[in-house]
C-alpha cells in the first residue's frame, strides 16, 4: 500500500513526512540530569542505528540538560515534558529539536500557547496524542481508540488556535486494536507526520509482538512516519527491533535476511545447525540480501526464488542456488565456504 502522504517536518538534522524515510527514534532510561551518562547512552544508541532521542524533562535543570547533552551527540534530541508549561519552554530555549507535550495538562489556552510561541520562535515542532493510560477524565468512559482519537484531535486544535501548525501526532495503548484503530481514523482527518508505538508494551518477547503485530500492520497500511518500540530491557534492543520490523514491512533495508525452512520428514541435514552457522555469518554482512537455508532439494530452490543465493540440504550434502537457479552441489562441509564465496559476488 502507498503511504499515506504527511506534511513534512524538520526535527534538529532529520527531515519527517512527506515521504522521507521512516525514523527510528528510542528515549533514553539514564536521568537527563546526569549529562555524562545521558550522552554515553545516546552515541551507543546512535551506534545501533537510532535517528531522534528523546529524553525526560521532569524539571527546569533536567531541560536545561538537553542543551548541553545535545552538545555532545549527533543525532536529534527530543524533550518530554508534562504538567509544566516552563519546563516546555526551558527545554525549547535550551536547544531541544522537538518536544513532546499533552496540551491537555499543560496548564491552560494561555500557557499551551507560551509554548506554542516559544516554539514557533525557535523552529521547534512539538509532538502532541494521547496516551491510554492518561487520557482527560471526559474521555474515560469512551471506547478507547475513539477516545485516542478525540483527544489528540483536540490537543491539535488547542495548538492551530495558536497559529501552530509544525505537529507530530502520537496515539498509544498498550493494547494492539486500539493502537492501530486509533492510528488509523486520525489519519483520515489529519495531514500531520504520525510517531507510532504500542506503549507499555513488555519485555523483550512481548513487546516485540506487540511492536511487530500494531507497528507492522501500520506500516503496511502506509501510515507512519517515524517510530518507537518501546521495550523494558537495553534501549538498543529497541533499535536492533524497530529495523527489523521496518525491513520486513518492506519500508527500508539495513541488513542481510535470512529465510530458513520450518523442516519436515524430507530433511536430511541438521537444518538448524547449518541455520545458526548462517546466521551468524551474515551478521558480518553489510549488504541488504537474502539468504535462504533449506531442508530439501524437493521445494528448496522453488519455495526460495526470492532470494538472493541459498542452500538446500541433502544427505551429506548441499545444492547451491541463486534466485532459484541450481547453481552447484557440494559437499556440507563446503557449505558455508561456498556461501561465502557466492555472497562476495554479488
Amino acid at each position: 500500500m502507498e503511504a499515506v502522504m504527511t506534511k513534512k517536518i524538520r526535527i534538529g538534522n532529520v527531515m519527517i513526512g512527506g515521504g522521507e524515510k521512516i525514523a527510528i527514534q528510542s528515549m533514553a532510561s539514564t536521568d537527563t540530569a546526569d549529562v555524562e551518562a545521558s550522552i554515553r547512552q545516546t552515541l551507543q544508541l546512535e551506534e545501533a542505528g537510532c535517528e531522534i532521542i528523546r529524553y525526560a524533562a521532569y524539571d527546569i535543570a533536567s531541560a536545561k540538560a538537553i542543551g548541553k547533552i545535545k552538545e555532545g551527540v549527533h543525532i536529534p534530541v527530543v524533550a518530554d515534558v508534562h504538567f509544566d508549561h516552563k519546563i516546555a519552554i526551558a527545554a525549547i530555549e535550551a536547544g531541544a529539536d522537538k518536544v513532546r507535550i499533552n496540551p491537555g495538562n499543560i496548564g491552560g489556552e494561555e500557557k499551551i500557547k507560551m509554548v506554542a510561541d516559544a516554539a514557533k520562535m525557535h523552529h521547534v515542532p512539538i509532538r502532541v496524542g494521547a496516551n491510554a493510560g492518561s487520557l482527560m477524565e471526559k474521555y474515560r468512559n469512551e471506547k478507547r481508540s475513539i477516545a485516542l482519537v478525540e483527544s489528540t484531535l483536540e490537543n491539535i486544535r488547542a495548538l492551530e488556535k495558536c497559529g501552530f501548525y509544525d505537529i507530530v501526532c502520537a496515539l498509544k495503548a498498550s493494547d494492539v486494536p486500539s493502537t492501530v484503530e486509533a492510528y488509523r481514523e486520525i489519519s483520515k482527518h489529519v495531514d500531520y507526520p504520525m510517531h507510532l508505538g504500542v506503549t507499555e508494551a513488555g519485555t523483550e518477547r512481548t513487546s516485540l509482538i506487540k511492536s511487530a503485530m500494531g507497528i507492522g500492520s501500520l506500516l503496511l497500511m502506509g501510515i507512519g512516519d517515524t517510530l518507537r518500540v518501546t521495550m523494558s530491557a537495553d534501549p538498543v534492543m529497541e533499535i536492533e527491533a524497530a529495523k527489523d520490523i521496518l525491513q520486513f514491512a518492506g519500508k527500508r533495508l539495513f541488513k542481510p535476511e535470512l529465510i530458513a525452512c520450518p523442516t519436515c520428514g524430507r530433511t536430511r541435514i541438521d537444518l538448524l545447525s547449518l541455520a545458526n552457522e548462517v546466521e551468524a555469518l551474515l551478521k558480518n554482512i553489510d549488504k541488504p540480501i537474502k539468504v535462504a537455508v533449506m531442508g530439501c532439494v524437493v521445494n528448496g530452490p522453488g519455495e526460495a526464488r526470492e532470494a538472493d543465493i541459498g542452500v538446500a540440504g541433502g544427505i551429506g550434502e548441499g545444492v547451491l542456488f541463486k534466485k532459484g537457479e541450481i547453481v552447484k552441489k557440494v559437499p556440507y562441509e563446503e557449505i558455508l565456504p561456498e556461501l561465502k564465496t557466492l555472497i562476495k559476488e554479488l
